[in-house]
């Protein structure tokens, strides 16, 4: 499927950032969690608030360039995703307008998802980013955040390579013990410094029909398949 280019800019500069420490190897996406996004830019345009992201992206398909990619944008706050703790200085943060669970969680309309997905695009290709590090900001912070949540539609991403698919496929439960299934999900990457929020963050993301913070037999086998070579999904 050809990639559209990326809609034009617009250009809403924020203080916010400071220089990299890392080269860039990820890409976390966040939702704003505010009512409007009016208020969203301008929050993340404003010294006081001391967070920011690179890039903005209103629900009618608007692109606002806030932070440039070569500075440390302040989106992920205290996270860690498969060995970095400073995930700010390793990622590009895009900020998704949609009130949240807070303001009237609502699914993320096509023209919105129009937008996002050439600029996902482009960052991961020009960083060369792999799906496995195109993240949510409740992968990489599972005891503090739950966006870009439940609704965020993972399986588009993966079907144009732009994210881990779900497995699906063949799938069989290793029956590991619930300490096993911790050390695994340690493995694929996650925090589990907080064991149910860490359970619950990989529910929302690869089971977001049922989230619970139980491992069943379920969150065992799609944990299993996206650690073998090649994850089977739905691609």
């Amino acid at each position: 499927m050809a990639q559209r280019p990326v809609h034009a800019m617009i250009e809403t500069p924020s203080p916010n950032f400071d220089e990299r420490s890392l080269p860039v190897s990820m890409l976390v996406l966040h939702y704003t969690g505010m009512p409007d996004a009016a208020s969203a830019i301008n929050w993340l345009a404003n010294p006081e608030a001391r967070v920011s992201a690179h890039y903005v992206v209103t629900e009618d398909g608007q692109v606002v360039r806030m932070v440039d990619e070569t500075k440390r944008a302040w989106h992920a706050g205290r996270a860690y995703w498969r060995g970095i703790d400073d995930v700010n200085s390793a990622s590009i943060g895009i900020e998704i307008v949609n009130p949240g669970h807070e303001w009237g969680y609502r699914p993320f309309p096509a023209t919105q998802m129009g937008a996002l997905i050439p600029l996902i695009h482009d960052i991961v290709q020009r960083h060369r980013i792999t799906r496995g590090n195109i993240v949510g900001h409740s992968d990489v912070a599972p005891a503090r955040k739950q966006d870009p949540g439940e609704l965020f539609p993972w399986g588009q991403l993966a079907r144009l390579r732009l994210a881990l698919p779900r497995p699906t496929k063949n799938l069989m439960d290793p029956h590991w013990t619930d300490g096993g299934f911790m050390l695994a999900l340690e493995r694929f990457g996650y925090d589990i410094t907080d064991p149910q929020a860490a359970v619950i963050a990989f529910q929302r993301r690869f089971r977001p029909e049922m989230i619970d913070g139980i491992i069943d037999g379920e969150c065992r086998a799609i944990l299993l398949a996206l650690l073998l070579p090649k994850p089977m999904g739905d691609e």
